[in-house]
C-alpha cells in the first residue's frame, strides 16, 4: 500500500493513499537511526509505502526523491531539518511591512532553492498597505530579481487569487514559504475554503508574525495541482552548502565563473576580481553581493 505524506504532526503523519483515502502512519524508529545528522527523517511530499497495523498503518519505505529542500536545523545544532520533498516549485511570500522581510532573507531563500535545483519565485504581499512611494521601491526590487532571472508579482491576498497566481501553481507540487503573518495561511483558505488554515495576527514586538501553522502540510487543489504551507520562518540558516560552492548559487555571479584572475577566487578581497569589478560597476547589485559576503561570513555553520 503506498501513499504521500500529507502532513507531519511529530510521532505520526497523516498519508493520502492513491484512492484518496487519508490514514495514520508512524515511523519506526531505524529511520531516525539512519539519518543522524537530519532532525526530520521524512517530510511533507515523501512518497512511502506502508504497512497495517491494527487501524493504523507503519511507513516500512521512504521512496527516493526526486528532490528535497532542507534547513539548518533551528533547534539542534549542526542538524539540517527537512523542509519538503518531491516539490517542482517554491514561492517566497513576503511583505514589506507587518512583517518585513529583508533582502538577506530573500537571497538565502533563493539560494537555498538553488542549491538543490528548485524554481523558485517572489511574490510581494499586502499591496494595500503600501503608499506610492513604497510600491515603487518594492518595483525597483522586483526588477532586480526579474533581471536575474526570477518572476516576481506584488499582489494582496484579500478576495480572491490572482489569475497570474494560478498560472503559476497549475499541475505542481508548490511549497510556500515565508514569515509568520506574511499571508500563506490566507492564501490557503482562499484556494481551499476548506481548508480552515487560522490567519496569525502581527505581534507589537519587532513587527513579526505570530506563528500560527505549527506543522507542515499539503493541499490538493486539483488531482495534479497541490501546495505545501510550512510554518512561518524567523530565520533561514542553510544547510549542506559548502562556501566554495555558495557563489554557484547566486546566478549573476555563476555567470562570471571562469573571468576572475584566480580559479579559486572566493570573491571577498581577491585581486582581480571579475565579481567585484561587477559589483563595483553595478552590474551586480550590491545588496545581492552583501548576502554573499554574509553567507560566506557564517563558515562551517552552513554545512
Amino acid at each position: 500500500m503506498d501513499g504521500v505524506i500529507i502532513k507531519s504532526t511529530g510521532s505520526w503523519y497523516s498519508v493520502r493513499l492513491r484512492d484518496g483515502k487519508e490514514v495514520k502512519a508512524r515511523l519506526p524508529g531505524r529511520f531516525k537511526l539512519e539519518n543522524k545528522k537530519i532532525s526530520n527523517p521524512i517530510a511533507v511530499g515523501d512518497k512511502v509505502e506502508l504497512s497495517a497495523e491494527g487501524e493504523n498503518f507503519i511507513i516500512e519505505i521512504i521512496v527516493p526523491r526526486k528532490n528535497y529542500i532542507v534547513r539548518k536545523s533551528p533547534k539542534k545544532k549542526y542538524f539540517s531539518h527537512m523542509i519538503a520533498a518531491n516539490i517542482d516549485q517554491a514561492i517566497l511570500i513576503a511583505s514589506h511591512k507587518r512583517p518585513r522581510t529583508s533582502l538577506g532573507f530573500i537571497d538565502r531563500f533563493l539560494v537555498t532553492l538553488e542549491a538543490f535545483r528548485i524554481p523558485g519565485y517572489l511574490l510581494i504581499n499586502k499591496s494595500d498597505l503600501y503608499s506610492k512611494n513604497e510600491q515603487a521601491a518594492l518595483q525597483g526590487i522586483m526588477d532586480l530579481y526579474e533581471s536575474i532571472g526570477y518572476q516576481t508579482m506584488m499582489t494582496s491576498f484579500i478576495e480572491e487569487v490572482p489569475h497570474r497566481l494560478g498560472d503559476w501553481l497549475r499541475a505542481k507540487t508548490t511549497l510556500l514559504s515565508g514569515h509568520s503573518g506574511a499571508g500563506k495561511s490566507t492564501l490557503i483558505n482562499l484556494l481551499q475554503p476548506n481548508a480552515n488554515q487560522q490567519i496569525g495576527e502581527i505581534s507589537d514586538f519587532a513587527d513579526k508574525g505570530v506563528h500560527t501553522t505549527t506543522f507542515a502540510e499539503m493541499f490538493s487543489l486539483d488531482i495534479d495541482t497541490h501546495v505545501i504551507d510550512t510554518p512561518g520562518i524567523k530565520e533561514l540558516g542553510l544547510a549542506e552548502i559548502k562556501g566554495e560552492e555558495l557563489s554557484h548559487y547566486f546566478p549573476e555571479i555563476r555567470a562570471l565563473m571562469g573571468q576572475c584572475k584566480f580559479n579559486d577566487c572566493l570573491h571577498i578581497d581577491e585581486p582581480s576580481c571579475a565579481v567585484q569589478e561587477a559589483v563595483e560597476s553595478d552590474k551586480i547589485a550590491l545588496s545581492r553581493f552583501e548576502s554573499y559576503l554574509s553567507m560566506m561570513q557564517e563558515g562551517d555553520n552552513r554545512r
